[in-house]
């Protein structure tokens, strides 16, 4: 945070930031590997869907914009494995194949564990408050790339590199309004939400998800694919 005319100031680098510590932290937890994402972040002038797996969900309210993340297959099929395996599931029980609709469904759901502990610390942290919709999970054929627009006044966009724990890479960008939240007096922000219960509620939408194949299929017709 910088400060300006002695008042706090929250602007879209430490957005980012709680962004990239709840991906971390709810990715670590979840997969019992370290997690961890690069010191530097890139501007970008638009988010993308790019193969293998893209994924992109949008919030609203106290300030718009859309959050994006690609897996490459050897990153997302790491982070599906690893999870599952945490689970108690056996490696011969789980897909082979990063195209596999039980993949997207739990990569799905992660992402969802994410945003719903990024959401909670923006309450916490700018006393504000943002909805998500549903994370949108999309297997994608390198031939393709798909632009998500957004309808921001002023965007900013930014894209940060992330690492495995065996060192795959997959990319988070972050598309929102261009805004700074100022202190206008001091509070004590609430504790983060405790990734280990939102895991445990993944835990339960995962095993009982039945309704992510029609989901897909009608997201791929709204979006003319």
């Amino acid at each position: 945070m910088k400060t300006h005319d002695n008042a706090v100031v929250y602007g879209t680098e430490d957005i980012l930031i709680s962004l990239c510590n709840s991906v971390s932290k709810v990715l670590t937890v979840a997969t019992q590997s370290e997690i961890h994402y690069s010191g530097m972040v890139q501007r970008i002038t638009k988010t993308c869907l790019k193969p293998d797996i893209g994924c992109f969900v949008l919030f609203d309210g106290g300030f718009s914009g859309l959050v994006v993340i690609n897996f490459s297959a050897a990153a997302a099929m790491e982070l599906y494995e690893s999870y599952m395996l945490s689970m108690g599931m056996s490696r011969e029980e789980l897909a082979s194949s990063h195209t596999s609709d039980e993949v997207s469904n739990v990569m799905g759901e992660l992402m969802n564990q994410i945003v719903g502990n990024f959401t909670c610390k923006v309450g916490q942290e700018l006393q504000t408050h943002i909805t998500q919709n549903q994370p949108k999970m999309l297997v994608l054929n390198k031939q393709v790339m798909l632009s998500v627009d957004t309808n921001l006044d002023s965007p900013e966009a930014r894209r940060v590199t992330f690492y495995t724990g065996r060192n795959n890479i997959f990319y988070l960008e972050l598309a929102i309004d261009g805004t700074e939240f100022i202190k206008l007096y001091d509070f004590d922000p609430e504790e983060d939400a405790d990734p280990d219960e939102l895991i445990a509620q993944a835990n339960a939408k995962v095993a009982t998800n039945q309704s992510a194949a029609s989901e897909h299929d009608d997201l791929l017709d709204s979006l003319g694919m």
